[in-house]
């Protein structure tokens, strides 16, 4: 699909009106947002691929110097291993954000290790306790509907990168030849659906909203029937962003959920919660609640740039058993990748050469 054309398909007839006008400003609004970032050929994948790994190694910088201090002394050939040693080791994942009971749990999962293979001292555990922590990460990402359109719900708190993450994800799908529309369901912030009609088109998607203040659940209904009348192979559903405490909200979200049951069984296929990394270990309460207000069955970790708070992964994963399907380091289409479990665990204990 040429994103221009994607785009100004949105636009009614009558909203390519005189120059000067507020519709023609929104269409080249629309338009100028769609040239920041122009379609990417298979060949160039490759590309970012490299840069978002080098990427991916300079965003867990900051979590690494919290690791890397305490574990360059931990898996020293001197050390013996004592009950003072998986104590500090237990420290210092706490202070990487692991979090106290997923440290205490990667601790001994690596003690049973090094118990069973008694000449492995400190120097080789630092490979095993990667191992284990990409080990953590083999939960597995639901199917992908059998059927078509695929619908994913996307939800979590204010501010956590939901509207960006949805054109991202969009422009992941569309690279693979999915028709793809994007529904603006968070129908009552201010300037919410103008904002992702701006990403969508960047994305290339196509886009499907109401009026300001419409009930959320219609859009998501409407969407839905739009998408399957007119062959949609995706159809992803951007909900309102809420705090994981306000019960009246996240009701909306069940609500909403049910109403995409009606109209497509087995709607929303995927349910994914985006968390911003910089919340630290608030983002495991956020999983709990949202997972049992709405549903929840996989994570896309936002704002990994930048934060000092990248262990919060591994914590989310091992006490929640839920894939992380993708991570986030930055603002630009292309910062948002499916997530390589041993490429994380390697950045995260700098065990890769991270030379671009």
């Amino acid at each position: 699909m040429d994103i221009f054309s994607s785009i100004k398909g949105l636009l009614r007839p009558e909203q390519t009106a005189a120059a000067g006008s507020p519709e023609q400003k929104r269409h080249d609004a629309l338009e100028k947002a769609a040239a920041l970032d122009p379609p990417v050929d298979a060949a160039g994948e490759e590309d970012i691929q490299k840069r978002f790994r080098f990427k991916l190694g300079q965003s867990l910088a900051a979590t690494r110097a919290r690791l890397g201090q305490g574990l360059g002394s931990l898996f020293q050939p001197s050390r013996s291993l004592d009950a003072r040693f998986w104590e500090e080791l237990e420290e210092t994942l706490i202070l990487g954000d692991v979090g106290c009971e997923a440290a205490g749990l990667l601790a001994e999962r690596l003690r049973k290790r090094a118990a069973k293979d008694k000449s492995c001292g400190p120097a080789g555990l630092r490979a095993l306790l990667a191992d284990e922590i990409a080990a953590v990460f083999s939960v597995e990402c639901p199917p992908r509907a059998a059927v078509v359109p695929e619908v994913i719900m996307l939800s979590g708190v204010n501010g956590a990168g939901k509207t960006t993450t949805a054109a991202k994800l969009a422009r992941l799908y569309i690279l693979q030849g999915k028709k793809t529309l994007i529904a603006a369901a968070d129908t009552f912030r201010a300037a919410a659906v103008e904002q992702l009609e701006l990403w969508a088109g960047r994305a290339g998607a196509d886009f499907y909203a109401r009026p300001a203040g419409g009930d959320p659940a219609a859009v998501a209904y409407e969407a839905a029937e739009k998408a399957v009348k007119e062959g949609y192979d995706l159809l992803l559903v951007d909900t309102a962003g809420r705090l994981q405490t306000n019960a009246n909200l996240m009701d909306e979200l069940a609500k909403i959920r049910r109403v995409l049951g009606k109209s497509l069984p087995g709607a929303p296929h995927r349910s994914i919660l985006v968390l911003d990394a910089n919340t630290g270990q608030n983002a495991l309460s956020q999983v709990k609640l949202f997972r049992d207000g709405g549903g929840v069955n996989e994570i896309i970790l936002t704002k990994l740039d930048g934060t000092a708070k990248g262990g919060v992964a591994v914590a989310v994963t091992l006490l929640h058993r839920l894939p992380v399907s993708y991570i986030g380091l930055g603002e630009k289409m292309e910062d948002l990748r499916p997530f390589d479990a041993r490429a994380f665990a390697s950045a995260l204990l700098g065990e890769e050469d991270l030379k671009e």
